[in-house]
């Protein structure tokens, strides 16, 4: 199992919830699912321990976040249904996130903003609100990090698709990473581009190598 003790990444979804609600035991409640959720033992990658980076992440540079409860809704439900024999996770995930939000009376403009963060989760692809792009960029995070921590990260991937035999799962791996190399930048936002981006490139093109 998966559980592991992540007091920062509770603590500021009880007190992000606590903006909407008074309703301790609920906070708890949506707290716990969100756990289980990623605690899934299918998981190897998308868990709380991705949460936790995306939080710490995020937090370096909430100064150019507009609207970070938003961003927090979507980085807490981004990948709260994931399926890897699904490839409607994100608008399984956004839909959930939607009636959470509604649950505790969270704005519509709010949960409109955040479905849309957490579909742009699926492609990536550049947004005209700049939270979206912060948010999306932090989500790729983890291909711009030292090759060690990146190779421990597609090993979890493959681990996820495990259901999977290499002939079926190096095809799919290489198109993504061909879709990501292919990409004219793959951070949208500049603080992103800069910190990751040479990285992130270096990385993808020595994946691929090892799968050819």
């Amino acid at each position: 199992n998966n559980k592991i003790v992540l007091p920062m990444l509770e603590e500021t979804f009880i007190k992000l919830i606590g903006n909407y609600t008074t309703d301790d035991r609920l906070a708890i409640q949506l707290w716990n699912e969100i756990e289980e959720n990623y605690s899934n033992k299918k998981r190897h990658y998308h868990t709380l321990i991705h949460l936790e980076s995306l939080l710490q992440h995020l937090f370096t540079i909430k100064i150019q976040i507009k609207d970070w409860d938003t961003v927090l809704f979507s980085l807490y439900y981004h990948d709260i249904i994931y399926n890897p024999l699904k490839t409607n996770n994100e608008e399984k995930s956004a839909a959930f996130a939607e009636n959470r939000m509604q649950l505790i009376s969270v704005p519509q403009i709010t949960i409109e903003n955040c479905m849309r963060q957490i579909l742009a989760t699926k492609k990536h692809l550049l947004s005209i609100d700049n939270d979206t792009n912060i948010f999306t960029d932090a989500d790729l995070s983890i291909l711009g990090q030292p090759w060690n921590v990146y190779a421990n990260y597609f090993t979890q991937v493959r681990n996820e698709y495990s259901l999977y035999p290499d002939l079926i799962y190096k095809p799919g791996r290489k198109k993504v990473l061909q879709h990501f190399l292919q990409m004219e930048r793959i951070f949208k936002t500049d603080v992103c581009f800069t910190m990751f981006e040479l990285q992130a490139k270096k990385n993808l093109q020595k994946e691929l190598e090892l799968l050819q």
